[in-house]
């Protein structure tokens, strides 16, 4: 039972690892939409597309008698709110490793769709429907969170039903090292709303934003960039901050219950009656890191979830960017962040989905720090040395983000631009 801070940090202490043990987890987000109407797929057609998916190898998760993912191996595909579907791919060596797990289940996802005749669309945010058209699935938690997330923002729901991500997630070998990769990973989150912008189309429309996706995101309760983690946050403070952050809901038995009324350290002081005033398990601790919704997080490792989908083309971008930082050149970015005022920061943060590259950071433009980002990941690409079977390093992954900067061009733009041609709802899919 957990029921002190100290119990806590050793959650977070028992995820140190040596260095050469560090993994990447990739996980991504994706829309499904039926071409026979061009509308989102409802359960019905989940239920389709999983069954199809068997053939693979994969193996059905269930809730009750109702199937809500699927599993092979070390990963995961789970089914979210409005039935976008996330792959979450085993925790791998290197970005080669990580990227060929993706294009496998890209070859498998596109035999399927084909097969039910649905499109896929990678966007940070639908751009086709309207929240009312979004079917919803019967998995337990999200009935009650579509209850309870909007009370304390208004684009809860939007989220919920109407975004997609692409997320990393990454060790740390001492408390010091994640202070450092966790200071960054808060620090640049306006640059990677800004460098992944893809999602400025919205109901059909141009939106004014590049990444209407990280606007909702900012108007989601239990979101945010919180200015504490501009700090150099340890785990006892990381502790402090969950120990006082809101219950989304609790898990008793097979039942989800909801926790708006309490934070967790009621919890952990036996208060919360529903429950039988029991005290939270590991697991109940894993739930409520789980469910707080910040651009970055701690669990045993480090979530950074700034980043809207993008296509298959660049799916290995954004994971390649920040892997350089982080485990190949960690203290010459640490240096460069570590002059950044946090106000400035929080300010770029709020401007970057409406102003992209044009927002303002430290008398820069978010295209100056996306530069000088991705040099420095380069150069850390380089300091791993990992290559593939073609004796290429991992710096080709870069390649995307490096035409986005020399070109100015985002995927926001090109979305805009081949939407805005004639409308056609085509161009928003996966081709």
């Amino acid at each position: 039972m957990i029921n002190t801070k100290d119990q806590i940090i050793e959650y977070f202490n028992s995820g140190i690892k040596q260095s050469k043990d560090f993994k990447i987890g990739i996980e991504h987000e994706k829309f499904l939409f039926d071409n026979k109407n061009n509308k989102r797929i409802d359960y019905s057609k989940i239920k389709e597309m999983f069954a199809t998916l068997l053939e693979f190898g994969w193996n059905p998760i269930f809730e009750e008698k109702n199937i809500i993912g699927l599993n092979k191996g070390g990963k995961n595909i789970t089914l979210e709110p409005g039935n976008q579907i996330e792959l979450s791919g085993e925790k791998l060596n290197n970005l080669h490793e990580a990227c060929a797990e993706s294009h496998d289940y890209l070859f498998e996802l596109k035999q399927v769709t084909k097969k039910l005749n649905l499109s896929i669309v990678s966007a940070g945010f639908d751009p086709i429907s309207q929240l009312s058209e979004i079917p919803n699935n019967p998995k337990k938690r999200y009935k009650l969170m579509t209850n309870d997330m909007p009370l304390d923002g208004e684009l809860s729901l939007d989220m919920m039903y109407r975004t997609c991500g692409t997320q990393l997630n990454i060790d740390y070998n001492s408390e010091k090292d994640f202070i450092k990769k966790f200071k960054i990973a808060n620090s640049i989150v306006p640059i990677s709303i800004a460098l992944f912008a893809n999602s400025s189309i919205v109901e059909k429309k141009k939106s004014k934003y590049l990444s209407y996706r990280s606007k909702v995101w900012q108007s989601t309760s239990r979101g945010g960039l919180p200015k504490l983690f501009l700090d150099e946050i340890d785990f006892e403070k990381y502790a402090d901050f969950i120990i006082n952050f809101p219950i989304l809901f609790i898990k008793d038995k097979e039942s989800y219950i909801s926790g708006h009324k309490y934070i967790f350290k009621d919890f952990m002081d036996g208060k919360i009656v529903e429950v039988g005033k029991r005290l939270p398990n590991e697991e109940d601790l894993s739930i409520h890191l789980s469910t707080i919704f910040t651009e970055n997080r701690l669990k045993k490792y480090i979530e950074l979830r700034s980043m809207d989908t993008c296509g298959w083309d660049c799916l290995c971008a954004g994971p390649a960017f920040n892997v350089g930082m982080l485990y190949g050149n960690l203290d010459e970015v640490y240096e460069l962040i570590s002059q950044w005022d946090k106000d400035k920061i929080i300010n770029a943060y709020i401007e970057a989905p409406e102003k992209g590259f044009n927002t303002q950071l430290m008398g820069k433009d978010l295209l100056y720090w996306s530069s000088t980002l991705l040099n420095l990941s380069r150069k850390g690409l380089e300091n791993r040395g990992i290559v593939n079977r073609s004796k290429k390093n991992e710096t080709l992954f870069l390649n995307h983000l490096q035409k986005v900067i020399d070109n100015k061009f985002t995927n926001a733009d090109q979305m805009i631009n081949k939407f805005s041609k004639n409308e056609d709802l085509s161009e928003l899919y996966d081709k």
